[in-house]
């Protein structure tokens, strides 16, 4: 028997050889495609379909909506069918927004990918659909969770962001690929959000011989990511609006120029309070109030006990420093920022049974204070922040 190829073992069998037809998408069949990766890369990472909530990552809460929207979609179970091997278009997760009333451009629009191409008969080219190195940007920082003790932070960055409005801090590009910017204390924006660098862990040498180290980062919105420096540092690199945040500048405390809110001379007192309530009097040693005033401070704290700043109970001077020239709003901010997370949690209520949610009160050692005023007097408090672990002031 003569060899035969395989086009004559096919016309032998009687069978009719049809070239396969390539797969011809449309535009907008490409955007929902690309959607749906997304939602996938996360299900693939997570092992569960991504969720609605304000607890949530952004990102997470992006695919939730998108998820949504793709089930409404009349053609997306059959366009999407031999991608979803996990069954997420079939789930019942609920709809957080009203998609029935939306037409097909505005359902795309929610999906992220928008309806415009470069060229309409070029699919290939789109707009509006996020390139892989914005992607991984976003992804680096992603993985965040609920911060159970944001009440502790929450007044620093509402401080920060009174200070960018009236110019004591300023936002700047990162000028070198360096990791000493992402150091304890710093502040910067990222994806849109600010976030803070509230602990930086030890030190360690990756596989590659690279130093780097574990770093806890708090979002405005309530969220902290575990995240490494370096990593951090790739996303705010790849984020093109990112920005550092300068610090407030110990500089104009001692000018010999005057600005409106200079006084003479002044004095930073730190106060003790001899209140009876139960947390007080536990951590009465660490506890400490710290303000300045251009008067007396016997003055200032005459009427302590009827005021709620001051607890509603007397106090106790136990340091006072002298200082001459100074910008009191400058020095007062750089001791919230310096001491913000060390900030006392405690709720009162005043003489009326108000609530009161007293400020400028901190759990810090005084010879901490101490040393931080010395840092003022010689300008190099800024390169320095306060870790609560340690109780001690570091580089």
């Amino acid at each position: 028997m003569a060899e035969m190829n395989d086009d004559d073992l096919l016309d032998a069998l009687g069978v009719e050889a049809i070239p396969l037809k390539a797969a011809n998408r449309t535009p907008r069949e490409e955007r929902i495609i690309a959607g749906f990766e997304d939602i996938l890369r996360f299900y693939q990472a997570h092992g569960r379909a991504p969720l609605h909530g304000e607890d949530r990552d952004i990102f997470e809460r992006l695919y939730a909506v998108r998820l949504d929207q793709l089930r409404k979609l009349p053609e997306a179970p059959t366009l999407l069918a031999g991608m979803d091997s996990y069954g997420l278009l079939s789930g019942t997760a609920a709809v957080s927004v009203d998609v029935d009333d939306m037409d097909e451009d505005a359902l795309l629009a929610e999906l992220g990918v928008g309806s415009e191409v470069v060229d309409q008969n070029d699919i290939t080219v789109l707009r509006h659909v996020r390139s892989t190195t914005e992607k991984r940007a976003a992804e680096e920082i992603a993985n965040r969770t609920r911060c159970n003790d944001f009440d502790k932070f929450e007044p620093l960055f509402e401080r920060v962001k009174i200070e960018l409005a009236n110019g004591i801090r300023e936002t700047r590009t990162f000028q070198t690929r360096s990791m000493d910017e992402i150091q304890q204390g710093v502040f910067f924006i990222i994806g849109g959000q600010l976030a803070y660098v509230a602990t930086v862990g030890e030190e360690f040498t990756t596989k590659y011989e690279r130093r780097d180290s574990r770093l806890r980062v708090i979002f405005d919105n309530g969220t902290e990511s575990e995240v490494l420096q370096r990593s951090l540092q790739r996303a705010l690199h790849r984020d093109d609006v990112a920005r550092l945040i300068t610090d407030s500048s110990a500089g104009p405390l001692f000018s010999d120029k005057a600005e409106p809110d200079d006084i003479e001379s002044g004095t930073i007192y730190v106060l003790r309070s001899q209140s009876n309530h139960p947390f007080v009097a536990e951590h009465r040693e660490l506890i400490h109030k710290i303000g300045v005033t251009g008067g007396k401070v016997e003055t200032r704290i005459a009427c302590a006990n009827k005021d709620s700043t001051y607890l509603l109970a007397d106090v106790e001077v136990v340091a006072t420093y002298k200082l001459h020239n100074l910008n009191r709003t400058r020095l007062e901010n750089i001791f919230h920022r310096l001491f913000g997370a060390a900030q006392l949690d405690l709720t009162i209520e005043d003489r009326f049974g108000n609530p009161v949610k007293p400020r400028e009160w901190f759990l810090v050692p005084l010879h901490v204070i101490n040393e931080a005023v010395e840092r003022i007097r010689d300008g190099s408090i800024t390169n320095f922040a306060y870790d609560p672990q340690t109780a001690r002031l570091v580089s």
